[in-house]
């Protein structure tokens, strides 16, 4: 059974708030993650882990689903050994393996990258018709700060969706940059669903992925996966305002060792593409 440890990083977007590290005893993949809080703020983005870290081949999960929903119903991810997509929505888990179809996620299934919240929409943004590009623009002028994390959904049909998603990956892992080039791509024309994801200040740089990140999950729940294109028309999109950050660090296995000071941009792009 995999044993881990984790530092727990709490800020808002003003502030550096707390830095604490848990008990020295290691905690199981079955027992419950504990962090210093008292109280659930549902204001906050919950993420296990960097995206360097990922980027970097840290794939093995350290964070059941279980604890994961406990901070959060709706967010995204991926599970132990990079195995598939991850989407979560109305608090249940699912995982877009590739192929295609998105199952229902055990508790005791692991992450060692995610991010979660509670979605609590704050403002609604209608948009006609528009390609990704030009998504992401007419989405971002809604903004009212490009300071702190914005929470996506949107339930609908979409015209086109271009979603992929990556097999489990065997020791000793590569590149995320390499896994990736094992994708596998799925298209859909009219399909109904739902859109979650985030976007992030260009201040989490290394930390998680500034800009969009979005995965997509269809109405029956059966199958979707990293979003590469999309169209819409007449969308309605939700957006949760987020101004809180909590991170929970491993402090074992190759996180503990690995070097996070390098430039990753490059790669995050051909990975994000």
């Amino acid at each position: 059974m995999k044993k881990c440890r984790y530092a727990v990083l709490s800020t808002t977007i003003l502030v550096l708030a707390a830095l604490a590290v848990l008990p020295a005893a290691n905690a199981s993949e079955s027992e419950s993650y504990s962090d210093p809080t008292t109280n659930q703020d549902r204001e906050v983005l919950f993420q296990v882990s960097t995206i360097n870290a990922l980027l970097l081949s840290v794939y093995d999960g350290i964070l059941p689903v279980a604890d994961l929903k406990e901070r959060g119903d709706f967010g995204i991810g991926t599970f132990d050994r990079l195995e598939g997509e991850m989407v979560v929505v109305d608090g249940e888990c699912y995982q877009v393996k590739v192929d295609g179809v998105a199952y229902v996620v055990p508790n005791n299934a692991t992450t060692p990258f995610a991010t979660v919240t509670f979605f609590d929409p704050d403002e609604t943004v209608l948009i006609e018709t528009a390609n990704f590009s030009e998504f992401k623009e007419i989405l971002e002028t809604s903004f009212p700060s490009e300071n702190i994390f914005y929470a996506i959904r949107i339930d609908g049909t979409f015209p086109y969706v271009k979603t992929r998603s990556v097999p489990a990956q065997e020791k000793p892992y590569p590149l995320l940059v390499d896994a990736v080039a094992n994708q596998t791509v799925f298209k859909f024309e009219n399909a109904s669903g739902t859109v979650v994801g985030f976007w992030s200040p260009e201040f989490v740089d290394g930390i998680n992925v500034p800009g969009y990140h979005l995965h997509f999950i269809t109405d029956d729940r059966k199958a979707g996966g990293h979003i590469l294109d999309l169209r819409v028309e007449g969308a309605e999109v939700e957006l949760d305002l987020t101004p809180n950050i909590f991170m929970a660090l491993p402090t074992a296995g190759d996180f503990f060792n690995i070097d996070l000071t390098g430039d990753l941009t490059a790669d995050l792009e051909k990975v994000e593409k």
